[in-house]
């Protein structure tokens, strides 16, 4: 069963002139010491942040909650299998709220997927609930 659905557009220029005018101080803001990593050794920075910053403000939609309620924007974070495939890992606020919205009897899975064609970065986010076995 779908919990939440939730997407969202970033323009790849504005990341990239936020990261020029505020640096640091944006990106540990934002992101987790994995994500920055991942996207500070990419050929397109900018692209990888936003692409994330995409899949971040998806998974708070997805929630029911966007960027409100108390969800911190580490609380939602991009990681990526050996294959490559992104996976979105929730803790603190986000991660309660994904608790209180499964039901019993079932585990949430949050899929992400993650595109960008600059200047623009998309993310797409389904929380499933699947029955336990």
């Amino acid at each position: 069963m779908i919990l939440g659905i939730g997407t969202d557009l970033a323009n790849i220029e504005r990341i990239e002139r936020t990261l020029e005018r505020f640096g640091d101080r944006f990106r540990n803001r934002v992101f987790t010491e994995t994500e920055q990593r991942k996207a500070e050794r990419r050929k397109d920075v900018a692209g990888t942040y936003a692409k994330r910053w995409a899949a971040k403000e998806a998974c708070s939609k997805a929630l029911g909650t966007g960027l409100r309620m108390g969800i911190a924007w580490k609380d939602m974070a991009v990681t990526n299998l050996p294959t490559g495939q992104p996976v979105m890992q929730v803790t603190g606020w986000a991660a309660d709220r994904l608790k209180e919205m499964t039901p019993e009897g079932y585990e949430a899975v949050i899929h992400v997927t993650l595109t960008d064609d600059h200047p623009w970065a998309q993310a797409f986010v389904v929380i499933e609930a699947r029955k336990l076995s």
